[in-house]
């Protein structure tokens, strides 16, 4: 799973059509490494000096993202790592799934992921060798929109292909990751993600219900 670009992380709000399109892979890359994995220092360090306040007063995402801002700024390295670890990680079952199939089928490696799998491959995408996750992992669906975004091939990266896989494997279950980490006790950076996510995932739904 490639990296986003994390050095400018600006205020999700844009002022023209290319400047919304690569906020748009941006932030589906920024979700994509803060669910993967324990972000790195200079990941959190990035996002703690990120611009909050967006071009356009009143910005749906403005506030969610400033609450992200917040909460990266408030809580060190370390406490987000040991966040993510009880949530995510450990023996056994975790606290929180972050696989499609779990929430779509109550089972991991599921109908979901094989329908998933099939979609990647008329993309011409796979999961590369060495990823220890399946490909209904959160972080790797949100790396696959930054792909349609911002990729090169303009016959799989455009709108319709984002809507459509949107619409398939990212939005029928999203919103309950981000029931479960809200009501989290011991989430406390993941929940302020969940928000972000959520109001994120609102923006997008409206967006490609335009297209239609």
């Amino acid at each position: 799973m490639s990296s986003p670009t994390t050095a400018h992380l600006t205020a999700p709000a844009t002022t023209s059509a290319l400047d919304e399109e690569t906020a748009r892979a941006e932030l589906y890359g920024l979700l994509a490494q803060l669910y993967y994995a324990s972000p790195d220092p200079a990941l959190l360090d990035a996002l703690r000096v990120a611009v909050t306040e967006a071009p356009a007063s009143g910005a749906f995402l403005q506030e969610p993202w400033q609450q992200l801002v917040a909460v990266a700024r408030e809580l060190t390295d370390g406490a987000v790592a040991d966040e993510y670890d009880a949530l995510f990680g450990g023996v056994g079952k975790p606290e929180v799934f972050l696989y499609g199939s779990h929430y779509l089928s109550g089972f991991l490696n599921e109908k979901p992921l094989a329908r998933l799998r099939t979609d990647l491959q008329r993309l011409g995408l796979a999961a590369p060798e060495d990823m220890p996750d399946t490909e209904d992992h959160i972080a790797y669906l949100c790396e696959v929109m930054r792909y349609l975004i911002a990729g090169d091939d303009g016959g799989v990266c455009h709108l319709e292909s984002q809507r459509t896989f949107f619409a398939a494997h990212i939005q029928p279950w999203v919103l309950q990751l981000c029931d479960v980490l809200e009501q989290q006790p011991r989430a406390r950076f993941y929940a302020v993600l969940a928000r972000f996510t959520r109001a994120f995932v609102a923006v997008e739904s409206q967006g490609f219900d335009m297209l239609e």
